[in-house]
């Protein structure tokens, strides 16, 4: 089969959420076992990857030295994560590979998502990213052109706006490198949020995509067979919290939407994963999947996790 994984950022960090990169380098070898794995098996994969805590990182560096360097704007704090991240996920790929005796290629694409520029979310930004900062240490970044808010008795908060994933402008590569036998690694981080202009030229903007739902577009980009969006919970739940929590098994793409309809999943956790899962169902031929990491092959199986599969005819 033809399967993409989606990798959280946090899956990429220790445990306790720190993101050194040690502990970044230890996460990554420990997700590789998996996922070589499946390639083992003899599916082809496409890895995606979420960036928070590392672009996290580099705003701290920019806010640090906003007085003295200017802030490099968010696309190219997405470029830089990509290109780590798939470096790192590529090496530890062929690390397990070597171990296994497969000859197996790796590439990562430092890739683009394009959105459109006329998105309503870029006019009322929302996404809260980055640290909580004193006023003072705000307005130097605002003198940059960045847009803080005020959260009472915490601080000020950068807000950048998340628009709607249209296009994986490299998804072409994508297709032709597992066409041509290599495990790919592409979209991290949502993909380099990209606009085209009227002349048809290509520019990166300050804002933040979700990563999940960029994996349900380039799992359709590339025709896989499966989405996998990997977490740290086996699958998602109804109820959750309460005595009557249930995990949700096996269901149809237009049973899902009444599901997330009545649970209203949170929108920064499992939200955009029931949706992402759920558009690859309803727009694709294929199955998709929430688990955790290290269960992903007996999900794959159907012995375990949330499946959303087609309608039925």
């Amino acid at each position: 089969m033809r399967i993409v994984i989606a990798l959280g950022g946090n899956a990429m960090t220790s445990s306790d959420g720190r993101a050194r990169p040690e502990d970044q380098r230890a996460a990554i070898t420990e997700a590789a076992e998996p996922i070589a794995g499946l390639v083992a098996a003899g599916h082809d994969v496409l890895l995606t990857h979420g960036n928070g805590p590392q672009v996290g990182n580099l705003l701290l560096k920019n806010e640090l030295s906003a007085a003295v360097v200017p802030p490099v704007p968010l696309d190219w704090c997405g470029a830089q994560t990509q290109a780590t991240i798939g470096m790192l996920l590529v090496d530890a790929l062929d690390h397990e590979f070597a171990e296994r005796g497969l000859d197996c290629r790796t590439a990562t694409i430092v890739s683009r998502t394009r959105v459109d520029a006329d998105d309503p979310k870029f006019s009322s930004p929302t996404k809260p990213i980055g640290r909580y900062l004193p006023e003072d240490e705000a307005r130097v970044m605002i003198e940059h052109g960045q847009h803080y808010v005020e959260i009472p008795g915490r601080g000020w908060r950068r807000v950048v706006a998340s628009p709607e994933p249209l296009e994986c402008l490299d998804g072409p590569a994508a297709e032709a490198l597992i066409s041509a036998g290599y495990v790919v690694v592409c979209s991290g981080g949502g993909g380099i949020p990209t606009v085209r202009a009227a002349d048809g030229t290509l520019s990166g903007i300050e804002a933040v995509i979700d990563k999940d739902l960029t994996a349900s577009l380039i799992a359709r980009h590339v025709d896989a067979d499966l989405l996998v969006i990997a977490t740290d919970v086996d699958s998602a739940v109804t109820d959750w919290g309460t005595p009557h929590a249930k995990p949700i098994e096996e269901v149809t793409a237009s049973e899902m939407r009444a599901i997330a309809k009545d649970q209203e999943f949170a929108s920064g956790s499992m939200g955009p994963k029931v949706e992402a899962v759920t558009r690859f169902a309803e727009k694709g031929h294929g199955t998709g999947i929430i688990t955790s990491l290290p269960r992903i092959g007996h999900a794959i199986e159907g012995h375990l996790g949330t499946r959303v599969v087609p309608d039925r005819p």
